[in-house]
Parts: structure tokens; C-alpha cells; sequence
């Protein structure tokens, strides 16, 4: 796996959100970006992590960030997440893993003993000049957002 670092200038993506609507690095040009890559929409940690951000949309805003949430999972099931629990953010439905490999956020895992690929649940807050400020590796799903402001 090799993750993007801070200062590493963030890649130029193009992928589609959950409505279908195409979504790239460039739509951010010099705003302040946090971009979470999460494992699978509607389990149970991810969903308090996009909650969490959810719920303190208004203090990042208010901080400057946008937000964009990022999986592999197809544009349904990333629109049913959205909707089920009214996000205020895109979520782009990464199939191909494009934007996931481009931040290098996909990897060998360990859950329950089992060993397998996926998606590594690492946090990039970008700045206006499309450099990453910080990654967060360990993000604590229940006070993400407190983690970005902090």
C-alpha cells in the first residue's frame, strides 16, 4: 500500500457521486477538502463515522471544508446510504477503485483473523492549493470530525 503523505500534492480524480453526477479534484480548486475513504456504506462503523461528519457539518463548513466520502461500493447502494440517512455531502461510488488507488488507500487488512484487500479507512484534508495538510490513520469513528478541526 502506498498512501499518500502529507505534502504529497493531492492526485486529480474524476468519478461519479451517487446521483451520477461526475465529481473531480478540480471542482475543489482552492477550497479546503476532506476526503474519507470508508470500507462499506450502511455497516455499522462506517455509518457513525459519516454520521459523525454529518452531524458537525456546520463547524466544518464552517472551518472551510468541503466534504467527500469515498468506497467502492456501486452508485445505488452509495445513494441509499445517502438517503437513508441525509448526508449533506457527495459520496462517490468508486467501483473501479480509481480514486482509491490514486491515495493508495487500498491494501492488505486484517479483520477477525482473516486476511484480505480492501479499503483502509484513512482520512486526507487537503488545502487550498491542493496539498494534504494531514492524514488521518486512525480515525476514531465516533469523533472524526473533532479530529479534522482539532
Amino acid at each position: 500500500m502506498n498512501t499518500l503523505k502529507l505534502g504529497d500534492k493531492a492526485p486529480n480524480f474524476t468519478a461519479k457521486d451517487q446521483d451520477g453526477n461526475t465529481i473531480s479534484m478540480a471542482d475543489y480548486k482552492g477550497k479546503k477538502l476532506v476526503v474519507f475513504f470508508y470500507p462499506a456504506a450502511s455497516t455499522p462503523t462506517c455509518t457513525v463515522e459519516a454520521c459523525n461528519l454529518s452531524d458537525h457539518y456546520g463547524e466544518l463548513q464552517k472551518a472551510g471544508y468541503e466534504i467527500l466520502g469515498v468506497s467502492a461500493d456501486t452508485q445505488r447502494k452509495q445513494g441509499n446510504f445517502k438517503k437513508k440517512f441525509g448526508f449533506p455531502y457527495p459520496l462517490l461510488a468508486d467501483v473501479d477503485k480509481q480514486v482509491i488507488n490514486a491515495f493508495g488507500v487500498w491494501g492488505p487488512k486484517k479483520f477477525m483473523g482473516r486476511k484480505f484487500d480492501g479499503i483502509h479507512r484513512i482520512t486526507f484534508v487537503i488545502n487550498e492549493k491542493g496539498i494534504i495538510d494531514r492524514v488521518i490513520d486512525k480515525v476514531k469513528s465516533k469523533e472524526h470530525a473533532t479530529q479534522i478541526l482539532d
